[in-house]
């Protein structure tokens, strides 16, 4: 079934200053994974989530499975990826199937000489679990195990969050001047899409949130006809996806003067944000980043419009680890890239949020946007 190949080094090609592709040391990455085996007391691992094939081997469809050994390992897909998955996953054997996976998995075991193997707990439905034991396979439960993998990125992965960040901050500047009196929220989204998109995107990481005015104290807003008026605050979260890696981003601004409480409460976010990134360093706990922030907000007498965690891990997916919040201990590895975005919500008047993507080094915080941070007041 084959072992994956080693080789040179990664190597990435460049147009115009942004990643365009990237060749991935994917056998380091089936390593590492491959090592924990033997604590965990098996013969192998099920991949089935597809952030997590995609991170092993490649592969980038909407259909595949990955069974990995110490020796060796097959990847697994319907016969609509054998093309592609001749092409994305060249250094593990491949077997396809017109029906069920289970009954090829079983085959590719015997052949593998697995019996005992480990599935990601939190993804595999118990569907497919109960066929895959009727084959007469033994599964034992793994939690996160590909997950605690991706959050130290490496350096493609860095160079493709990079990039993904400055398509998104090329489009927000190129959005603002279509900021007029009368445009709608979901008119200035749809705008925003297609700027990234005309960047070099391959799709919007997650629905883009625009909200005017009192839209805005909805964290999630979804975009719909409200028109934007002068005195307005305008909240926009949105990033895009570049080689599969996502950018987030949040920037809160104004049309015209807006009303007082929200340019005092946008200059208590920026400054528990700014506080926030500043802690982003190696052997912090996750926790620390978020209780900075919230006690400057609440110290400043609004710790119940602050209804969200401050921040999660990017990268193959929108929202991964580590995550910042309150009771996660965990210590931030360095390498790590996180999300910084505390904010205040006041109904019926608005809201205010700030976000960066930054990664976590030694020396400090590396904050990857460009984008200022002040109230910009159009």
């Amino acid at each position: 079934m084959g072992r994956p190949r080693g080789g040179a080094a990664p190597s990435l090609s460049k147009n115009g200053g942004r990643v365009s592709s990237a060749l991935v040391d994917h056998s380091s990455r089936w390593e590492r994974l491959a090592s924990r085996l033997p604590e965990l007391g098996v013969d192998a691992f099920l991949v089935t989530k597809l952030p997590n094939v995609r991170y092993l081997c490649g592969f980038t469809g909407s259909n595949g499975q990955l069974l990995l050994t110490e020796s060796g390992g097959v990847f697994l897909t319907d016969g609509r990826y054998v093309e592609q998955a001749r092409h994305e996953v060249p250094d593990l054997g491949r077997a396809s199937y017109a029906g069920e996976m289970p009954p090829k998995l079983a085959e590719a075991c015997r052949e593998l000489g697995v019996g005992r193997m480990a599935f990601e707990a939190t993804h595999l439905t118990f569907d497919l679990y109960s066929r895959v034991t009727a084959t007469g396979l033994e599964l034992v439960p793994a939690a996160d195990e590909v997950e605690r993998l991706r959050r130290v990125k490496d350096p493609e992965e860095r160079a493709l969050l990079e990039s993904a960040q400055a398509i998104t901050d090329e489009s927000f500047e190129s959005i603002t001047g279509k900021l007029v009196e009368g445009v709608t929220e979901r008119s200035v989204a749809l705008d925003l899409d297609t700027a990234m998109r005309a960047r070099g995107a391959e799709a919007s990481a997650f629905e883009t949130v625009v909200a005017f005015g009192e839209n805005a104290a909805e964290p999630h807003h979804r975009p719909a006809e409200r028109p934007l008026g002068r005195g307005d605050v305008v909240k926009i979260d949105f990033g895009c996806v570049v080689g599969g890696y996502h950018s987030d981003m949040t920037r809160t601004i104004a049309f015209g003067d807006p009303p007082a409480k929200l340019r005092e409460v946008h200059s208590i976010v920026r400054r528990a944000q700014e506080a926030g990134v500043q802690a982003v360093r190696p052997g912090t706990p996750c926790q620390e980043v978020d209780r900075i922030t919230r006690e400057i907000i609440r110290e400043a007498g609004y710790g119940e419009q602050y209804v969200h965690s401050v921040g999660h891990g990017v990268g193959l997916e929108i929202h991964e680890g580590p995550w910042l919040r309150p009771g996660n201990e965990e210590a931030l590895p360095e390498g790590a890239v996180v999300t910084v975005e505390p904010g205040i919500y006041l109904e019926g008047l608005g809201g205010v949020r700030i976000e960066d993507m930054v990664e976590v080094r030694p020396s400090g915080p590396h904050v990857l946007p460009r984008t200022g941070k002040e109230l910009i007041v159009l």
